[in-house]
């Protein structure tokens, strides 16, 4: 069996995937391609997993290439990590909605970085899913990328190619949960259900006993609340705790951010991601200096928050259980297991549109992936999807027919932009990151015809 894992210089995330693997015994003798444009990056992945590989005593064979169609050949499963554009397209995402006023978090997921970060991503996913297509049909497409709900929504109006989206949140979120209430996570029963990065926790239970009485009364604690200070808001407000954490939820909704004093009440952290890139190049310069010059770390240095990765610390480092391994034990090996995937609705969730990308658990076997049906959700949290999978079907709309117009709509409707940028604001910042974006764009809108300078020079993306 053969798994190739695409963005594979996305260290971090990928030393997981397969310290996630290899924790499985009947997963130990398949051959993993690792494939990224950035050989160096893809260098030093490819020695940390081998030492991996060696640590479990796995006959696990794995391959490095920088070709994308070598890397997916005759792939049973592959896994997109990649991220267009790099650091240098993230903090345009940032500035400039910034100088019009408007303040971002993350920008990742949903609003004006989310959009930009999918277009940016748009090319790239139509030559994977080609690629996969001619070289491994059949093949089971793993999402990791963000904007999730476009990216998949995206994928799945251009393909019949099998695919699903997928994310830590859910567990992350349970996981959370029962810290605030002081109970282990492997004793509550749940049921979660919406979109990725606002889905909704239905139903919290230990048995036959309701725990949201306990979460409302952990919330009134200041010092839990203040960890999480968004998400108790909301539920607060709308009754259900979200699945997505108080800095991405911050820039979903058009309370917050607009007014200063929500942000310092909430401690809200604006251009958190940024500082996030920060700390992750530091950790990839250490990397380098382990793996390439030969150097050792046992500890942390300064915000580098990941000294467990080096020398003989790692083999104490516990599997991370991502959502990706569990799936492809269960499809292979007929284990039957309930995970939470990002999936075409088709009725899952009854009062949301037929072709949203939706959040909702599934039962994976042997037989496939089934998405289980949960209903309708509560009005009040139907509708705060929607004003999200509104502007989600207009950017993907945009991506297909090549219409900035169809782009400027999603950005008219975005919750957060529309609650402080005119029409005219709006329309202006588009065009601007169009501009500053187009060497990512212009395969899409065709932008080179277009008068002006453009703000970035045709850089390598990182993966």
């Amino acid at each position: 069996m053969k798994i190739s894992i695409i963005g594979a210089g996305s260290i971090i995330f990928t030393r997981k995937l397969i310290k996630d693997l290899l924790s499985y015994p009947d997963l130990r003798n398949v051959k993993i391609s690792l494939m990224d444009i950035d050989s160096e990056r893809l260098d030093i992945t490819g020695k940390i997993v081998e030492e991996l590989i060696i640590e479990a005593g796995s006959n696990t064979r794995i391959v490095k290439t920088n070709d994308l169609e070598s890397a997916v050949e005759k792939s049973e499963f592959v896994i997109n990590t990649v991220q267009i554009g790099g650091q240098a397209a993230t903090e345009i995402d940032f500035d400039i909605p910034e100088k019009y006023g408007l303040k971002q978090t993350i920008a990742d997921t949903h609003g004006v970085g989310g959009i930009f970060r999918f277009l940016r991503t748009v090319p790239f996913l139509r030559k994977l899913v080609s690629v996969v297509e001619r070289k491994a049909p059949g093949a089971l497409l793993i999402n990791f990328t963000n904007p999730m709900s476009m990216c998949m929504w995206y994928i799945k109006s251009i393909s019949d190619q099998p695919a699903i989206g997928l994310c830590h949140s859910v567990p992350h979120t349970v996981r959370q949960i029962a810290g605030y209430i002081g109970l282990d996570s492997r004793d509550i029963n749940f049921s979660i259900a919406g979109i990725n990065h606002m889905a909704w926790v239905l139903e919290l239970s230990d048995g036959g006993r309701d725990l949201y009485p306990l979460l409302r009364e952990a919330m009134e604690n200041p010092a839990i609340s203040a960890m999480d200070p968004v998400r108790f808001d909301i539920m607060k407000r709308f009754s259900y705790f979200v699945t997505e954490s108080s800095e991405h939820m911050s820039e979903y909704v058009p309370f917050y951010i607009k007014n200063p004093a929500e942000i310092d009440r909430l401690n809200i952290p604006i251009r958190e991601y940024l500082k996030r890139l920060e700390r992750h190049a530091k950790a990839y310069e250490i990397y380098k200096d382990v793996y390439i010059k030969g150097l050792t770390y046992r500890k942390s240095e300064g915000e580098i928050l990941y000294p467990q990765y080096f020398g003989a610390e790692s083999s104490a480092e516990e599997a991370t259980k991502e959502y990706a391994i569990e799936i492809i034990d269960s499809l292979v090996n007929s284990h039957t297991r309930e995970v939470y995937a990002i999936v075409e609705n088709r009725g899952a969730i009854e009062n949301l549109p037929f072709t949203a990308q939706v959040e909702v658990p599934c039962i994976v076997n042997g037989n496939g992936i089934r998405p289980v049906c949960i209903g309708a959700l509560p009005t009040q949290l139907a509708a705060l999807n929607m004003s999200q999978i509104q502007v989600q079907q207009l950017a993907v709309k945009g991506a297909l027919e090549g219409s900035k117009d169809c782009i400027k709509y999603a950005l008219m409707l975005d919750p957060l932009a529309s609650s402080i940028l005119t029409t005219k604001e709006i329309s202006d910042m588009t065009e601007e990151l169009f501009q500053a974006h187009a060497v990512y764009l212009d395969e899409i809108f065709n932008l080179r015809a277009m008068k002006g300078d453009y703000s970035i020079d045709n850089k390598k993306g990182n993966s």
